[in-house]
């Protein structure tokens, strides 16, 4: 093995949680090669419709249907457009057996999904973490909020989150930029809901946008977000955090980060004399040619499934069934969150005032279901997202002048109220390999095996009851309530199967995210959780990467990695 191959540390995927593995393994002196499965993209250079108009397009930014039926999964995406396709994993580009119907939505290239997310970012609360102890499912977790808020703080001050200081023990503060405003018609829901219901807090959303740059994000090379709503295409001006806007750069400045793309990670090479893996396989994404990459770290981010699928594809004799599952629970406890619900309405708002820029975020209210106590004939809860807005365009006859006056006037409000349902992790919900199909690489298919349950239908109806009654008190009308029905998944938070906990009988990681049966090798993305909270999850994966790596790091340093 020569030296080029051999480093203090691998990160195994280039997204949000990988890029931060990077960075605080860099910035601490240590050696460290992302291995990303996709290709090479670099930050403004490589977002080809960043700056594109919509008449650029051949087919007005929509995926025409002979496209859209060869990938009927990914096409499900709201953010797979003309303008980000390149950026989606296609159906066909690595399959999957569904032995349930499940949405899995990938981005392979450098940066991964950090392209592509939503960017909405809120912390757990103290009762989150405490939950599942409380309530009596998954496993308790091995850490409580006071471990992470210092981490929360750290990850919040370099990425740059906006948000008000709300003073919420269920949703904490954090470390913020100005928020973006809600509209007139938003304050005025806000006031009404927040009167008729004084536990339900109507507060605006929390999003990972420059609002107004400090310097720390200046010396990253951001800018201030200009409300284009064109994330998906990549951000030229590095508004919103991506791992290729921030996190690699950072990684980068160090000069100890190396990075091998278009390589896919088959599986983790482990001594048994050692008791610890002594590094990764990979085979080439294009040439299909085999190399190895040696470390005394590996943080394995490769997001979620994946995740889970490396691990299980990491067989020996010592770990006939996966590295480090002694237990038999890799790849099982895979929860989600519930986004079947959404919910519309008409509001009489007030019709001389409009509104300016496309707001990167929603209002929000989160979860008041089962916070405190068991109050409900089901468990746990559901954050809420919503707007308010006015479309443009009033149906008018003629052409000319007249024709232009009726498409510049503004309608009337209306109101899009969606859930985040928290779902319960079960054995039953897993995901394994095949043993007969495999894909283009020669790994085995990953299966997935993941459905919705009794509590999620409970779940469900809760909101559309709680949410219509909260709408029609505070004055809206034609309150309709929708059901996609759409398949785990989509909702792209999965999250599970390599989770943490106190006992190794019961949990494949521990309090600092590291195997318990092989501890040179940690895991902070998705697969991780040990619950899924009803926020929105990469603040937590960031957090969890971050404090993760000082431990690793420090462990290092000492030689005890």
């Amino acid at each position: 093995m020569s030296d080029k191959n051999t480093y203090d540390a691998i990160v195994i995927g280039s997204g949000i949680s990988g890029g931060w593995a990077a960075k605080e393994l860099c910035e601490k002196g240590l050696r460290t090669l992302i291995v990303e499965r996709g290709k090479h993209v670099e930050h403004k250079k490589d977002y080809p419709t960043a700056m594109l108009n919509p008449w650029d397009f051949p087919h007005r930014n929509k995926i025409p249907p002979p496209e859209a039926d060869k990938s009927p999964i990914v096409s499900h995406c709201y953010a797979y457009t003309e303008a980000s396709k390149h950026f989606f994993v296609k159906d066909y580009e690595h399959p999957y057996i569904q032995e349930k119907p499940f949405s899995w939505i990938r981005g392979y290239q450098l940066g991964g999904k950090s392209l592509l997310w939503a960017r909405q970012t809120q912390r757990w609360s103290k009762y989150d973490f405490e939950g599942p102890a409380r309530d009596g499912f998954a496993v308790d977790w091995p850490i409580r909020y006071n471990d992470i808020s210092q981490w929360y703080t750290y990850v919040e001050s370099f990425a740059g989150i906006s948000g008000n200081k709300d003073g919420l023990e269920v949703l904490p503060d954090g470390d913020f930029l100005p928020a973006w405003e809600m509209n007139d018609a938003e304050k005025e829901l806000q006031q009404k809901i927040m009167a008729a219901y004084p536990d339900r807090y109507v507060i605006q959303g929390r999003c990972a946008h420059l609002t107004s740059p400090r310097q720390i994000h200046l010396d990253q090379g951001r800018g201030k977000c200009m409300a284009r709503n064109l994330c998906e295409r990549g951000c030229p001006f590095g508004a919103y955090f991506s791992s290729n806007s921030s996190t690699i750069p950072a990684a980068q400045k160090t000069e100890n980060l190396h990075i091998q793309t278009d390589a896919v990670v088959d599986s983790l090479l482990y001594d048994e004399k050692e008791n610890k893996v002594t590094g990764v396989r990979v085979v080439d994404a294009n040439t299909h040619e085999v190399s190895i990459y040696k470390a005394r770290i590996i943080f394995v981010n490769a997001a979620c499934l994946n995740t889970n699928l490396i691990l299980l594809n990491s067989k020996t004799t010592r770990f006939p069934n996966g590295l480090g599952n002694d237990n038999g629970l890799l790849g099982k406890y895979i929860a989600f969150h519930n986004y079947r619900g959404t919910i519309t309405a008409a509001y009489d708002g007030p019709m001389d005032r409009y509104y300016f820029g496309r707001r990167p975020t929603q209002v929000m209210m989160p979860n008041f279901r089962n916070v405190y106590q068991q109050e409900t004939d089901f468990k746990r809860g559901y954050m809420v997202h919503f707007n308010v807005s006015r479309r443009r365009g009033v149906p008018v006859e003629g052409i000319g002048a007249a024709l232009k006056e009726g498409l510049a006037e503004a309608g009337g409000w209306s109101v899009y109220m969606m859930m985040q349902g928290e779902t319960i992790p079960k054995e039953t919900n897993k995901v394994y390999l095949s043993d007969t199909e495999r894909d283009a690489w020669g790994i085995p298919q990953l299966v997935t095996n993941v459905s919705y349950d009794d509590n999620d239908e409970k779940l469900l109806a809760d909101f559309f009851k709680e949410g219509k009654a909260m709408l029609e008190k505070a004055g809206c009308t034609n309150v309709q309530t929708h059901d996609s029905k759409q398949a785990p998944g989509l909702d792209i938070h999965e999250m599970g199967g390599v989770r943490m906990g106190r006992d190794p009988n019961t949990s494949l990681l521990n309090e600092w995210n590291q195997l318990h049966n092989c501890k040179n090798v940690f895991v902070t993305d998705g697969a991780c959780m040990t619950s899924t909270g009803t926020q929105n999850p990469s603040l937590t994966f960031m957090a969890l990467t971050a404090r993760a790596a000082d431990y690793a790091a420090h462990q290092f340093k000492e030689n005890k990695l």
